[in-house]
């Protein structure tokens, strides 16, 4: 029963895994293939769609571990998003460096890369933090009502 149980652990991982990385892979594709038209570019080079499925593996590989309760049990948000930042930013800046998507050589393109890393991390964390907090108000109306119609309930009694 014990073995039964750590292998459902380990295939629901992996199709949480396989799902998130498949939107991942979507999203990058769709969104390089908006800027290659922005700038006139009319073909995409398969080293940026390797680039872009490496991230995508990895990425959700990474949220997986650091965002779920898969291999940390508890750990606070904060400290979860400074693992996440720490161990996707090597990641994303070799892929970046491999595949060319910027002159490597130059000071400025890599400050431009990690200060839009960064921005697009603290734009995404913001959303995040509006999306829970209103969830969190629903759920706790919710909660509310239940209450209350309880109450009522046992005061009909």
């Amino acid at each position: 029963m014990k073995e039964a149980k750590k292998w459902s652990k380990i295939l629901r991982f992996v199709a949480e895994w396989k799902g998130a990385a498949c939107m991942l892979f979507t999203a990058s594709v769709t969104i390089y293939l908006a800027i290659s038209l922005w700038y006139g570019q009319r073909q995409v080079p398969t080293l940026a769609l390797w680039g872009l499925l490496w991230i995508s593996l990895t990425g959700a590989l990474l949220q997986l571990a650091c965002f779920s309760n898969f291999v940390f049990k508890k750990l606070r948000y904060c400290w979860r998003s400074l693992l996440f930042v720490l161990l996707f930013l090597p990641v994303l800046s070799l892929a970046a460096w491999k595949t060319g998507w910027f002159p490597a050589r130059q000071p400025g393109a890599w400050m431009t890369f990690l200060g839009l890393f960064f921005l697009i991390f603290l734009v995404m964390s913001i959303g995040f933090e509006f999306y829970f907090q209103m969830t969190g108000k629903k759920y706790n109306g919710l909660i509310g009502q239940y209450r209350k119609a309880k109450e009522v309930e046992k005061k009909e009694r």
